[in-house]
Order: C-alpha cells, then sequence, then structure tokens
C-alpha cells in the first residue's frame, strides 16, 4: 500500500467533513492531495526553490508559471503546470511519493514542515505531533500564517478547497497525519520514510 493509498484511507474514514473527504475523479480526495501537495512544496522548498515570500516578491503571484502556484501545478498536475483539478493531481503525488525519491521527499518534507511550524512559534505543538502522547491542536489561522498565504491560495487553487475549507480541513488531520509519519517519535530518516511511503503508514 503505498502513501498516497493509507493516507486516502485514513482521511476517508474521518467523519463531518463529506465536502474534503470525497474522493475525486483519480482516486484521491482533495485533503489527500493538499496534505501531500504541502509536503511534496516543502521538500522543494528545501531544495533551494524560492519560498512564497521570494515568489510574491518577484511579482510572481500565486498563479504566475514562475510562482508558488506555477511549482505546485507543474509538481502536482504532471502536465506542466495545468490545473486539472484534484483528480488531475493524483497521478503526479502518486508518482512523487511512490518513486525512488519518495524517502527523500518525505523525509524532507516532513522536516521543513516543523520547522516552519517552530518558527511561527507553534514549535510545542509540533512536536507533540512527533513524538509520544496526545496531539495539540493547532487552529485554522494559526497553520495559516506557519506554511504562508500564498501557499494556502496554491494549495486551494489546486485542490478546489476554498482557503477556508481547506485550513480547517488541515488544521484537522495534519497532526494525524505528522503522527502516522513518526511511528517511532522522531522525523524518519531517508531510509526509514522510503519504507514508510513505500508501505504505508503504520496503524496506531
Amino acid at each position: 500500500m503505498s502513501l498516497a493509498t493509507a493516507l486516502n484511507a485514513m482521511l476517508g474514514g474521518q467523519r463531518g467533513q463529506p465536502q474534503t473527504g470525497q474522493p475525486s475523479g483519480g482516486g484521491m480526495s482533495p485533503i489527500t492531495v493538499a496534505l501531500l501537495g504541502l509536503l511534496a512544496y516543502k521538500a522543494f522548498k528545501g531544495r533551494g526553490q524560492p519560498d512564497p515570500g521570494t515568489a510574491a516578491t518577484a511579482g510572481q503571484g500565486t498563479g504566475a508559471p514562475g510562482g508558488l502556484g506555477g511549482l505546485l501545478g507543474g509538481l502536482l498536475s504532471g502536465s506542466g503546470g495545468t490545473q486539472g483539478g484534484p483528480g488531475g493531481l493524483a497521478g503526479g503525488l502518486g508518482g512523487l511519493f511512490g518513486g525512488a525519491s519518495a524517502g527523500s521527499a518525505l523525509s524532507g518534507g516532513l522536516s521543513n514542515l516543523i520547522n516552519d511550524l517552530q518558527n511561527a512559534g507553534h514549535g510545542q505543538a509540533a512536536q507533540s505531533w512527533v513524538g509520544d502522547g496526545p496531539n495539540q491542536p493547532i487552529a485554522p489561522d494559526e497553520l495559516a500564517h506557519a506554511i504562508g498565504d500564498d501557499t494556502v491560495q496554491a494549495l486551494s487553487k489546486q485542490t478546489g478547497l476554498s482557503p477556508s475549507d481547506l485550513l480547517a480541513a488541515l488544521s484537522q488531520h495534519l497532526p494525524q497525519v505528522v503522527d502516522q509519519l513518526t511511528p517511532d517519535g522522531r522525523l524518519p530518516t531517508q531510509d526509514e520514510a522510503q519504507q514508510l511511503a513505500q508501505s504505508g503508514t503504520d496503524a496506531h
């Protein structure tokens, strides 16, 4: 079972969010696409790609080819940045987190995401997701501040979810997903992340 399949199954079992839990034509629910897209962007950011602030400062915006929207569009849609909705994103995400580079993408994405949360003042919550014990909640507006408005707008465009629905769903599911992806109470090594990406998340 792949990481994308495992996350889709886990999130599909959540109740009370039908708008974000319905699988798309590509088999992934929009929130699964958003979660994997967030990790994918954070992984690429760690490889020297411009961050949202840089793209915005350069006048790229979220919809221009060189901005964050273009980066996510090209990365996720697998069709040169053409917006195709969640169904069009599934293949690209599945390949990214199911191929030989899956471990690097997953471990890098997780590490950069946790760092961004720490830098935004939410390190205690983030560490609770990684470590053992209860997961501390994070409010949608706090999460928006941590990941950046351009990231939110780009993910909203690519998934078809409104920014408010996207943030509500991410704030609800992200703690559990990070918890599932850190079964040993710490960030996985690249080799461990490769195994997680190929075999799916551990069931707790």
